[in-house]
């Protein structure tokens, strides 16, 4: 595919990919790290700087909430855990994915056509 053509900024969904990892319980930023990558947004591992700067705007937005978590060998890792609010965000981010996906298939539809 050529450079000019495709999404743009490889962190547009990072916000939706975090709260949607976040669905399945508490993690730590490393855990989403891996997740993330599993819903095709991303090429290539994200930075690890890219998640947590998204996991701190998310928190001062009210979206996520976190705690240390001392259990456990090794040092305190900070935990995670999707708000009230980061559910509705979600869901907001669910219908305009929906709205987009329909609008992008009829796009492809029509190209297909010719």
């Amino acid at each position: 595919m050529s450079e000019k053509a495709g999404p743009g900024k490889q962190d547009r969904y990072m916000q939706p990919s975090i709260l949607m990892a976040l669905l399945d319980g508490r993690s730590h930023g490393y855990e989403l790290l891996q997740q993330i990558g599993e819903y095709g947004f991303l090429k290539g591992d994200a930075p690890p700087g890219m998640i947590y700067r998204h996991l701190r705007q998310m928190e001062d937005e009210g979206l996520v909430a976190s705690q240390w978590d001392a259990s456990g060998s090794g040092p305190a890792k900070r935990v995670y855990a999707i708000t009230d609010e980061g559910r509705e965000v979600l869901d907001a981010w669910v219908g305009y994915m929906e709205r987009h996906a329909a609008s992008l298939l009829a796009f492809v539809e029509r190209y297909k056509k010719r």
